[in-house]
């Protein structure tokens, strides 16, 4: 390259700037990496957060069932909270989690999964969709203790599938996070690393945040200067060098070098969102009194002396963990059998019953019996407050820039919950609800029915039963859930969908496989529930995935 009379200043800024190398200096290793289609920025991420035991689904879901939905439709909802960010919400509707529990009782006398317990197979198999073992066909063979309650699942869940190969820089392992900071049991826990590996994450959240503060930055950028250069791109940043520099006579050569070195800029060349800082932490609320748990004290989600409750320390966690790009998929699970201690009801009383309990109604574990006065309150109230948990998660997340986007809008971030009405204990008719586009990968601004396309999908009769009457006869449990046959398009479809959008890869059979070159189509073990159904001797121990592909999730709904 020939010699030009550059200014010192501009030769400084453009190689502090840029932060990478200037044309004279090698690129072979970026090109690499984006050829290989290595995401160096602008990261894509899933985020989850958990729920138990359902909700009252005909609360939750808002009235139209397929096509755009505004604020309004959510206010009218249990997901009011969640108005303001309408235009980024996705509602996938019509969807079937794996495994119901066969219950001798149901009217329709059909086989929708194993036998175990409403609960542990459900988890097991809910981000597996792969049957438990060891197994029962007898709903009511109480004296299985292994079956019913030690019951594990023969495959990993998707934290792990996706996170071996998208947090590959941190040893492929899932930031799982547990709210309450209780460890989970064969009828809560949900990850697994392996078959029949329960995976328990993390409990505590200065564990979280100490492995966060070496990746802050020095934080030298003033407050004036950040407040300019926020979300600008680098070649924003050095744009009146680049012009100068073009101005310069030089060959051709050189020009083709410049050329690529602003293309190689465009296309590795991250932005400034200074987000990553111990600043942005102290502005989540991260700060120390909130890092650590004090015996003794009472709190809405957990024994924490602090002035958020638990559940808003780890969605700032989950939050400034996508922020440093530390891990990219993050999962927040809510505990089961657990007394939110701290929220109040309607008329103004504490809650004193645990969500387990409260979900059956009767304040047992039992199916059918006497309501308990004031218990559709308590699950409305308990409702309404993941509902602001997962609104506090998706803002915290949208206030966060990264290029002309938000951190929110290049993840999906999706609140899971384990059953769709918790007394009925179905799995159609799933309550899902996701925000971010993924980085486009996904339409937001309302519902689409991906089982039939109807606007007018059943949103269950949690309200059949205990706004009044006294008792829920014994046949009838399963009536406040949506009647079977309804909304029964596979989760897998929708795993795929995430997988896919986040970067994951598949072998050329489809599967998700650390190396693969293909888009993910197959999920799993079964798509059909009643294939769960069966001993270990009369199951298919190949895979059975009827329905391959994922769900058109990226074409507003006509």
């Amino acid at each position: 390259m020939k010699k030009y009379p550059l200014n010192r200043r501009l030769f400084l800024r453009g190689l502090g700037g840029a932060a990478v190398a200037a044309p004279f200096l090698p690129s072979i290793a970026e090109r690499q990496a984006k050829a290989q289609g290595v995401p160096v920025t602008d990261p894509r991420r899933l985020i989850v957060m958990f729920t138990h035991y359902g909700c009252l689904t005909n609360r939750w879901f808002p009235t139209k069932s397929h096509g755009a939905l505004g604020a309004e439709d959510y206010a009218a909802t249990n997901l009011a909270p969640l108005s303001d960010f309408a235009p980024k919400l996705l509602l996938p509707r019509g969807i079937r989690a794996m495994n119901q529990w066969h219950n001798n009782n149901r009217s329709a006398q059909t086989a929708v999964g194993q036998a175990n317990d409403p609960h542990t197979q459900v988890v097991g198999s809910y981000f597996t969709c792969q049957p438990v073992t060891p197994n029962t066909n007898n709903p009511v063979d109480l004296m299985n203790t292994a079956a019913k309650f030690n019951a594990l699942p023969i495959g990993p869940s998707l934290d792990h599938i996706a996170a071996k190969q998208v947090n590959a820089n941190n040893g492929g392992t899932p930031l799982f996070m547990r709210v309450s900071g209780g460890r989970d049991n064969n009828q809560t826990g949900i990850s697994f690393s392996a078959a029949e590996e329960p995976f328990p994450g993390i409990g505590e959240p200065d564990q979280v945040f100490s492995s966060l503060t070496g990746l802050f930055d020095s934080g030298e950028v003033s407050p004036d200067d950040y407040a300019a250069i926020k979300g600008q791109s680098i070649v924003d940043l050095v744009k009146d060098d680049l012009t100068t520099l073009e101005g310069y006579d030089m060959s051709a050569s050189d020009k083709e070098k410049l050329a690529a070195w602003k293309e190689l800029l465009h296309s590795v060349g991250g932005v400034v969102t200074q987000a990553c800082t111990s600043a942005q932490a102290a502005e989540l609320g991260l700060v120390a009194s909130e890092l650590t748990r004090t015996a003794g004290s009472d709190n809405v989600a957990g024994k924490v002396n602090a002035t958020m409750d638990w559940a808003d320390v780890f969605n700032a966690l989950a939050a400034l963990s996508a922020a440093c790009d530390s891990s990219r998929v993050i999962f927040i699970k809510y505990p089961g059998n657990y007394v939110f201690r701290g929220l109040s009801k309607s008329d103004g009383s504490p809650i004193d019953m645990e969500n387990h309990n409260a979900s059956h109604r009767i304040n047992g574990a039992g199916m059918g019996g006497n309501c308990v006065g004031g218990v559709m309150d308590t699950l409305n109230t308990i409702d309404r407050f993941y509902a602001q948990k997962f609104a506090n998660l998706v803002r915290m997340l949208d206030g966060m820039p990264e290029g002309d986007r938000t951190v929110l809008d290049n993840s999906a971030t999706v609140w899971f919950q384990e059953l769709s009405d918790g007394n009925a204990h179905n799995l159609n008719n799933m309550p899902i609800v996701q925000a971010g586009s993924c980085g486009e990968a996904f339409w937001t601004g309302g519902a689409i029915n991906v089982d039939n396309g109807a606007a007018d999908l059943s949103p269950g009769d949690s309200d059949k039963y205990c706004n009044g009457q006294d008792n829920i006869p014994l046949g009838e449990v399963d009536s406040t859930g949506t009647p079977e046959g309804t909304a029964v398009a596979p989760i897998n479809k929708y795993f795929c969908n995430l997988l896919n959008a986040i970067g994951v890869k598949a072998d050329n059979s489809g599967f998700p496989a650390v190396g693969g070159t293909e888009e993910v189509t197959h999920f799993g073990l079964y798509d059909d529930t009643s294939l769960f159904f069966g001993g270990d001797d009369d199951r298919n121990a190949d895979p059975v995935i009827n329905s391959p592909g994922q769900f058109d999730l990226k074409t507003p709904p006509a």
